[in-house]
């Protein structure tokens, strides 16, 4: 799996007993209390609750970019916690794709070169890379957007070559958290059925985050947070 040690047996997330917590002062901030959750590779889940309720915690423990407080978090049957800096980079870069709220696209650099960035960091040629990123334009319906700069693309299509960059490295989960968050509903719902088709083609998991119950429908599982703890983990029977 593209040189990490990933278990093909083991379920692609899973948290036990799992704390964040900040010390701010002489007061400690618990973001996420000992939260439990086994996610399979495949699946189609949308982390949920209002804001302040650990989901944008949740998904940067899951997407490798901050350390838990207490607990064990493995990614397909690896116990992240125990890897080194570098390493852990590498397994982000390798098995992550992450789509953020607020696009993080490189305002100087065009739609193609965005999405070609993940590919060149990994040393792929500057060919390769451009077929690969192009053939993901063409795949999230902006195959004729691929020369224009992120500030004269509406929302909608930043946040679909936003996706095409989390995808061009082909990884096995993509975190997003809040992608819907910038946009109004018609978008949203576009983005996310998005996200949904490629789950279907590709068999990628996705894990989001929302706020938003009107996009519930859309998903295959419902994980509900609220105060840093999980609530409510619901599987739809059909979707």
């Amino acid at each position: 799996m593209n040189g990490t040690d990933f278990s093909e047996q083991s379920p692609i997330i899973a948290l036990h007993r799992v704390w964040k917590y900040y010390d701010l002062g002489e007061n400690r901030i618990s973001a996420l209390r000992g939260v439990d959750l086994r996610i399979e590779r495949g699946e189609f889940v949308a982390i949920w609750g209002p804001s302040g309720s650990g989901k944008s915690t949740l998904c940067n423990l899951i997407g490798l970019i901050d350390d838990a407080s207490e607990g064990e978090i493995h990614l397909g049957g690896r116990e992240i916690t125990e890897l080194s800096d570098d390493r852990r980079s590498e397994f982000r870069n390798k098995t992550i794709g992450i789509v953020f709220q607020h696009f993080n696209l490189i305002p100087v650099l065009s739609a193609l070169e965005n999405v070609m960035l993940p590919l060149q960091i990994q040393g792929v040629p500057a060919g390769d890379a451009a077929g690969k990123a192009t053939a993901w334009m063409v795949e999230v319906g902006l195959g004729d957007c691929a020369g224009q700069r992120p500030d004269k693309l509406s929302g909608g299509q930043r946040q679909r070559v936003a996706i095409a960059r989390a995808m061009v490295t082909d990884p096995f989960l993509v975190i997003a958290d809040e992608p819907t968050a910038n946009l109004d509903s018609e978008n949203a719902g576009k983005i996310i059925d998005l996200m949904r088709e490629i789950n279907r083609m590709k068999g990628t998991t996705f894990i989001f985050s929302t706020h938003d119950q009107r996009l519930l429908a859309r998903v295959q599982r419902q994980v509900r947070l609220q105060d840093g703890t999980i609530v409510e983990d619901k599987r739809l029977q059909s979707n």
